[in-house]
């Protein structure tokens, strides 16, 4: 079985919400079959910044569903989207 890297945006409610407190909750919501790479912040509109999570998981179907579904669960999430996936060589 291969790998891929994934890359998620996480979405806020809005702008009052605590980033770096996301950013730590998010770290710790990754599953053990997943591998935490690296958040990105991406500057949206009026104030509004998305988190950009990239995690690297096996390349079986459903590979990401159980990181998206932790990701839902934060405080402060609006969306969780899933906007990149890559096979790992």
């Amino acid at each position: 079985m291969g790998e891929v890297v994934a890359t998620i945006k996480l979405m806020p409610e809005s702008p009052e919400v605590d980033l770096e407190k996301m950013k730590e909750e998010v770290m710790a919501s990754i599953p053990e079959d997943a591998e935490f790479h690296k958040i990105d912040e991406e500057p949206i509109a009026f104030g509004l910044v998305a988190l950009n999570v990239m995690v690297v998981v096996g390349d079986s179907e459903g590979g990401t569903e159980q990181v998206e579904e932790n990701l839902a669960k934060i405080s402060g999430v609006n969306n969780v989207e899933v906007t990149d996936i890559r096979r790992l060589m």
